[in-house]
């Protein structure tokens, strides 16, 4: 089961679909939120390709700084949760708004971002002082952009993080296409391992918010990468959603056709 989405400014649920239809304050989106022009979705989008070109594209060059490159872009891909959680719990202590399915869904989200950071580093994209100084600092930069974005208009925090999403779901697709015979031939890290295979899976559930039960095959790098770049996707689906007045699936809440055991 998937859930059907429905643009910000109609107020009409599908009509087979009645009981996702939300009230004006049920998600960040409609409550704080309002829709944005195709203007700012293409600015936004033009922000994340002009940081690719001008910061990855010429620092990360060449094969041997691709895990470096992937490092940096982990660090950067959990601000934005970070960002969410710190407005959201802020509006939860000022007794404006509280709503913790979005609180879990968040943290869900950097958390599996914490992951995909921890394999990169086992891999050794961390090891370089310069890697490490670029990545955190352009993070620390980014936290305090997105909560802004945040606090203004939720609609515009998250098409901008679907723009990175998606960016990074593209980067990791091209290197598994360039290196499959080579990646097939080297193992799985051990936080790969620890998190998609012997570790507890609810909060990687929990994200999977288009109800889908992935549990990923984990017998070579190139699994590993694989399961990352799936994990990206299912990302940019929920940032898409987000946008939108339907409400976020959670599989663990019985809010989904489907049969986890």
């Amino acid at each position: 089961m998937s859930a059907r989405r429905t643009s910000l400014g109609s107020a009409i649920a599908p009509p087979d679909d009645p009981d996702r239809q939300l009230g004006s304050d049920s998600n960040p989106s409609t409550k704080f939120g309002s829709p944005i022009s195709d203007a700012l979705k293409e600015l936004n989008k033009s922000s994340i390709d002009f940081l690719k070109s001008t910061v990855f594209d010429s620092f990360f060059e060449g094969e041997d700084r691709a895990y470096a490159r992937f490092y940096a872009l982990e660090t950067i891909a959990r601000v934005p949760y970070f960002s969410y959680l710190s407005v959201l719990h802020l509006y939860e202590t000022l007794g404006k708004w509280r709503r913790a399915k979005y609180l879990k869904l968040h943290f869900a989200e950097s958390w599996n971002e914490l992951h995909h950071l921890l394999i990169m580093e086992e891999l050794g994209g961390s090891e370089r002082f310069l890697d490490r100084f670029l990545a955190q600092h352009i993070a620390f930069g980014y936290y305090a952009v997105v909560i802004l974005l945040y606090v203004l208009n939720p609609v515009q925090a998250y098409n901008l993080n679907q723009d990175v999403e998606e960016h990074a779901f593209e980067t990791y697709d091209k290197y598994l296409k360039d290196n499959e015979e080579k990646l097939k031939n080297l193992p799985a890290p051990k936080a790969a391992i620890d998190y998609y295979v012997d570790g507890d899976m609810y909060m990687f559930d929990e994200f999977q918010t288009g109800c889908e039960f992935r549990r990923p095959k984990i017998e070579n790098l190139y699994d590993v990468f694989v399961a990352i770049r799936d994990d990206e996707a299912a990302h940019v689906q929920t940032m898409e959603q987000l946008q939108t007045e339907l409400d976020v699936a959670s599989i663990h809440d019985g809010e989904c056709e489907i049969d986890i055991f």
